[in-house]
């Protein structure tokens, strides 16, 4: 079997479940596996912001699951527009990575999550690609002939997978929203499958 990290952060759930759904994608593949990782929370230097290892849910990623992946979905909420601190200090973090060329010809695709629909869905999409880019990972996205990304009223783009949580954060991820991260999954997959022959 071959791994594809799903890696994301998740602050009440949504981008969570959007990963879940991205990693049946990614099963639905012959040979293919999904190892899910999380990043821990960030603190201000003079406080722990989490045990070394988390109490439940994904593990925290490492720089083995880094190398040993064929493809990385990376997902994240939407902060002002932009990915969340704890995946951009992880991100951060990646240089030795970068230097070495772990990721380098890797396929990768980015799924989020916000409050409303107009809170920064695209571009946090896109600005979780740029880091990856720098890596020389191959971005995959969700193309139109993806017939889910032309009727969504809710999340789902040609960027990447999405959910529109709502401001009380009490809509769940709808069934377009999950095709939406299974398809994308799926062709991330697929892809790697194809790049790692």
């Amino acid at each position: 079997m071959a791994d594809i990290l799903v890696l994301f952060y998740s602050h009440t759930g949504s981008v969570r479940e959007l990963a879940r759904h991205l990693a049946r994608g990614i099963e639905s593949v012959p040979g293919i596996s999904a190892r899910i990782r999380t990043v821990p929370k960030v603190a201000a230097v003079t406080q722990l912001a989490e045990p070394g290892v988390p109490a439940e849910g994904a593990p925290y990623v490492t720089p083995a699951d880094l190398a040993e992946c064929i493809g990385l979905a990376l997902g994240s909420p939407t902060r002002f527009g932009n990915m969340a601190a704890p995946m951009k200090y992880f991100l951060d973090s990646t240089a030795g990575e970068w230097m070495r060329g772990t990721l380098a010809g890797k396929p990768a695709c980015v799924f989020t999550s916000t409050a409303t629909q107009h809170g920064g869905n695209e571009s946090t999409l896109l600005s979780m690609m740029l880091p990856l880019l720098h890596h020389g990972m191959l971005i995959v996205g969700v193309p139109f002939t993806e017939a889910l990304v032309n009727s969504t009223r809710e999340g789902g783009t040609p960027y990447g997978a999405s959910h529109v949580a709502g401001t009380a954060n009490d809509l769940p991820v709808s069934e377009a929203e999950k095709g939406i991260a299974y398809a994308l999954g799926k062709r991330l997959a697929l892809t790697a499958a194809k790049l790692a022959t």
